[in-house]
């Protein structure tokens, strides 16, 4: 059985890496898996380079007027006007599944992905995001829209005869949808009622993370040995759905003295602080990099607004990290409250802050450590897409 995973990028973003992550555990698992990205960011053989950015400037050109050139708005959308023929290649014959990730911003069309379904493969898409069965947006966030006819991010008729399209591509080819979260599984079946929607997890590599002694894990960063340590990362921190805003107003609550934040990520230099907050400012790391950090962490604070099923939070209790987050998406599936870390209630900075009180006056790590284990093991997660790749 040959796969062939499709994403726009190899390593930027949740969804890519997730991606990638899978198509490694399907190789170590017997399946012939390769990747194909737009853009490569390693030198594996299993992916496969393709295209160029040239659709993605095109895509985002069109998009800019219709948003009222407002860049937060223009981010929050995607028209999959322009992409990349991926049918013509050698891996895209030779595949007997093709796997969809996160593919906007110009890796595909709608015509592309059209052009894919009618070629007759089977087609599973794993949802990273809401787009697959939305119209423009990545969230539905408050919106009460139900088919995209007054969209909030764009104007006129565009989103709705978007929305419209990808149905009835839908209700004609039947690809198989994966959540990676059951709150995403749960979103795209009441939206997609006629299709087949499956949850399965995201998978983390155990041989990366797990865990290891925090003191020499802060030894080897630099960081207090004598501190309570806060970690909160994102691919770029002044993103508002990430939440910094509630962290900054929920440590305002906090006694300060014995604790210690640690911020990695673009931008983490912009972030402002309270003036008596020990804090350490790291900008984007590798990924390589990343599970000293948590392991040095008594805590990993993920206060988004929006999310599905964040790599961060698996990846952290991997390596016996418990984490605080708020009610939203996939966090409360992800973690069990008061057993290996705290779920606050949605945009509540106090509860926050009480979630972080918590969790530094107790022992949650092996629960942490066990949750991941049995969650996001790279076996468990390859063998379930095998049986559905089977099916």
């Amino acid at each position: 059985m040959n796969v062939l995973l499709i994403s726009t990028s190899e390593c930027s973003g949740g969804g890519a890496i997730a991606a990638r992550r899978l198509m490694e555990a399907l190789n170590k698992n017997g399946v012939k898996a390769k990747l194909m990205v737009r853009d490569k960011q390693s030198d594996a053989v299993t992916v496969c380079p393709i295209g160029n950015k040239l659709p993605k400037l095109l895509e985002r050109l069109t998009t800019l007027p219709r948003c009222g050139f407002s860049h937060a708005r223009l981010w929050q959308a995607d028209i999959a006007n322009m992409g990349i023929d991926i049918t013509c290649t050698r891996e895209f014959r030779e595949a007997d599944i093709i796997h969809l990730h996160w593919v906007c911003q110009g890796m595909l069309s709608l015509n592309g992905i059209a052009k894919i379904m009618k070629s007759g493969k089977r087609v599973v898409w794993t949802l990273h995001d809401e787009w697959p069965y939305l119209g423009v947006c990545h969230y539905r966030g408050n919106c009460t829209e139900t088919e995209c006819q007054h969209c909030p991010i764009l104007c006129g008729s565009l989103p709705s005869s978007i929305y419209k399209r990808k149905h009835t591509l839908y209700q004609r080819w039947h690809p198989t949808f994966v959540g990676c979260s059951q709150w995403i599984t749960d979103q795209a079946q009441q939206s997609l009622p006629s299709e087949r929607v499956i949850h399965i997890n995201n998978c983390i590599p155990s041989d990366l993370f797990h865990p290891t002694d925090m003191q020499q894990a802060r030894q080897a960063l630099s960081l207090p040995q004598d501190k309570r340590l806060l970690l909160f990362c994102s691919q770029k921190v002044t993103d508002e759905r990430k939440g910094i805003a509630y962290l900054t107003e929920a440590l305002q609550k906090l006694s300060l003295k014995e604790v210690h934040l640690v911020i990695v990520g673009k931008n983490a230099e912009q972030i402002p602080l309270p003036n008596n907050l020990s804090v350490t400012r790291i900008g984007t790391v590798s990924e390589q990099e990343m599970p000293l950090l948590y392991n040095a962490a008594d805590a990993f604070l993920t206060p988004s607004l929006q999310d599905n099923l964040p790599n961060t939070i698996a990846e952290a209790m991997s390596c016996g990290t418990p984490c605080i987050g708020f009610d939203v998406g996939g966090i409360p599936e992800m973690i069990d409250h008061l057993e290996n870390g705290y779920v606050a209630r949605y945009r509540d900075a106090s509860d926050l802050a009480d979630g972080i009180c918590f969790v530094l006056s107790h022992n949650l790590r092996v629960a942490a450590h066990s949750k991941a284990a049995d969650s996001y093991g790279e076996t468990h997660v390859a063998q379930q897409y095998i049986n559905l790749y089977q099916a």
